[in-house]
């Protein structure tokens, strides 16, 4: 594959690095297994699977540490493992804080130059960010056609039901553990951020010529990986060999795929993390019609809308 030429997006960048391709960046809402399909790819020898680095919250990396210390500070802890293990060899307590003094003092760096440096460090293999943050809103994805405009887009989807049902029992143990924190109705619903979410990516890939993206769902991945992980990576062009599959059958082997240092525990989902094996598993079938068992949502039934764009996917 052909060299791709990654320049700064400012004066005050590193030097142009050579990357073997542009990013894969997969788009998806949240609860629709990203941390265990980012992970499989990032198996493939010519992949590399980052745990969530959030690069498109800001124009900057400075940008990213201030928000992200605001809003929500383990959303910090991919980003600082990856900087551990790529710039500094492993993920230890004092790699991590060295790492958090790498990213302050390249501040100024905008996500191309990062994934640009990255990129050098770990030689031919593609980078894969699954961030759910960059979908979450329209200015985020304005900043990733700008850093990478050759960017592969993976987009994947899950069924409303089963993905509503997860963001609800995530908010349920969310707020046991932290009680104070969200007042009631400050957050959209289960439904309408499924919608907005996939609506948005919707929006932004049809603007991409078509061989640029690609649509997936999560269930069919998981229930068939041989023929849908080969189909990703001849999308990619990349090799569909059976040792490359197998490889990504493995989810275990990232040296992301467990929690983290005391001082940057996570980097994707913490369920995942904690048992990261892929175990081929029959996920039951949902259904559009019926009523929603979540509060926050009318309790007849998914909105049109919802069903009009499930229907899109695939979905019945």
């Amino acid at each position: 594959m052909a060299a791709w030429k990654s320049g700064s997006a400012s004066n005050a960048g590193p030097e142009e690095y050579p990357m073997a391709a542009p990013p894969l960046f997969i788009l998806t809402c949240m609860r629709s297994y990203s941390s265990l399909v980012s992970t499989m790819l990032g198996q493939h020898p010519e992949l590399y699977g980052l745990p969530e680095l959030n690069p498109f919250i800001a124009d900057t990396l400075a940008g990213i540490l201030r928000k992200l210390r605001i809003v929500r500070p383990q959303s910090l802890h991919g980003l600082l493992r990856a900087v551990a293990q790529i710039e500094f060899g492993e993920q230890s307590v004092a790699c991590i804080e060295q790492a958090r003094d790498w990213l302050h003092r390249h501040g100024h760096w905008t996500a191309r130059d990062l994934f640009a440096h990255l990129s050098a460090r770990i030689g031919p293999r593609i980078l894969i960010d699954k961030s759910p943050s960059t979908a979450l809103n329209p200015v985020h994805l304005q900043r990733l056609r700008h850093a990478f405009p050759e960017a592969r887009i993976l987009h994947l989807v899950r069924h409303p039901r089963a993905t509503c049902q997860s963001i609800h029992q995530l908010r349920q143990k969310s707020s046991r553990a932290q009680p104070d924190t969200v007042p009631g109705g400050a957050e959209p619903s289960p439904e309408q951020l499924w919608l907005r979410i996939n609506r948005t990516i919707v929006a932004f890939t049809a603007t991409l010529p078509p061989s640029q993206s690609m649509r997936i769902q999560g269930e069919q991945l998981l229930s068939e990986p041989e023929i849908y992980l080969g189909q990703i990576a001849e999308w990619l062009g990349l090799s569909n060999a059976a040792a490359c599959i197998a490889a990504m059958l493995h989810p275990e082997e990232s040296p992301y795929a467990c929690i983290g240092p005391p001082n940057a525990l996570f980097g994707n989902d913490p369920n995942f993390l904690r048992n990261p094996r892929y175990a081929r598993r029959p996920i039951p079938p949902q259904r559009l019609d019926g009523a929603l068992d979540w509060p926050g949502d009318a309790p007849g039934g998914f909105s049109a809308n919802t069903r009009a764009l499930a229907h899109q996917f695939g979905y019945r």
